[in-house]
């Protein structure tokens, strides 16, 4: 039930300026990552500001990304929520709106103990039958999910892969040596795409590729493909950019990058906001640095 190999990028959800959402923009976007290499695209997650959204919103999201997509390359749904019962109801509403598998992140703020965690999984995956790829990314949740955990959830049915952004190779080592190996890892952080590869990753969910999605396809392929030492020198070559991608909270500088790159994806929502004077001209720099043009 593998989803996809390669670069995910993890869309940014455009907005007009009164913050409803533009779907002319988001069609252009989903070409635009068809046509350049992106090989899946994951929407409504965090760097698509699906926490401002409603369930209602966010289902309409995902149906207008999957029918506008139409099969070209895999659509994955952002679903996961701190209650069980809303993430069933979601995940139900992106499994029938279309979606091919969904992205379920780790019960925030209520930090449930192992059992509960376990349990909050199985029963989202049995309420659905696309596959789910976990997500873990402890700087926002508060909880870092146990390796023994994963290793539990790995072998449900429909449970196929993990996200994994906790920046913690040597956790990312040990889910790959105690999950079957058909159990797909992705690198949740765009500044160890390699590092995780070189433990049998299958490639990344990515912020830089709502920008640079050739690149990151790039990295990931060469590296898959035999291209180690062509895959290393690109990933170097572009983390300056990436770090300077999450010097405020993600989505606000990837939405600042490409608004200066003439895409007109619009505003933030609320509680997210204009992104500093000061983080923009470092975060320019960088940008210059990798050949992307201020327009």
């Amino acid at each position: 039930m593998s989803i996809f190999r390669g670069s995910g990028v993890a869309i940014v959800t455009p907005f007009y300026e009164d913050h409803t959402i533009n779907y002319n923009k988001l069609n252009e976007l989903i070409d635009f990552h068809v046509d350049n290499g992106t090989d899946a695209i994951i929407i409504a997650g965090t760097t698509g500001e699906a926490s401002t959204m409603s369930i209602g919103e966010q289902i309409e999201l995902i149906r207008r990304c999957c029918e506008y997509t139409n099969k070209r390359i895999p659509v994955i749904a952002g679903s996961g929520s701190n209650c069980t019962a809303e993430a069933i109801e979601l995940s139900k509403g992106a499994e029938e709106a279309g979606a091919d598998g969904l992205l379920v992140v780790t019960p925030y703020y209520n930090k449930g103990n192992n059992e509960g965690i376990m349990r909050h999984f199985k029963e989202i995956a049995g309420s659905v039958e696309v596959p789910v790829i976990l997500y873990n990314v402890p700087s926002r949740t508060g909880v870092n999910l146990s390796v023994k955990v994963i290793e539990e959830l790995s072998r449900v049915e429909n449970i196929v892969g993990i996200k994994e952004a906790s920046g913690d190779i040597s956790y990312v080592a040990e889910i790959a040596r105690r999950c079957p190996e058909e159990f797909d890892i992705y690198s949740g952080n765009d500044d160890m795409i390699v590092p995780v590869l070189s433990l049998g990753g299958k490639g990344v969910i990515s912020v830089v590729a709502n920008i640079e999605p050739r690149k990151t396809h790039d990295i990931v392929m060469d590296y898959l493909e035999g291209r180690i030492d062509k895959s290393r020198k690109e990933q170097l070559a572009i983390n300056g950019f990436v770090n300077s991608l999450f010097i405020e909270a993600n989505p606000i500088p990837i939405k600042k990058a490409m608004n200066l790159a003439g895409y007109g994806v619009g505003p933030l929502r609320l509680p997210l906001c204009e992104m500093s004077q000061e983080a923009t001209a470092e975060m320019v720099k960088e940008m210059e640095g990798v050949g992307i043009e201020i327009k």
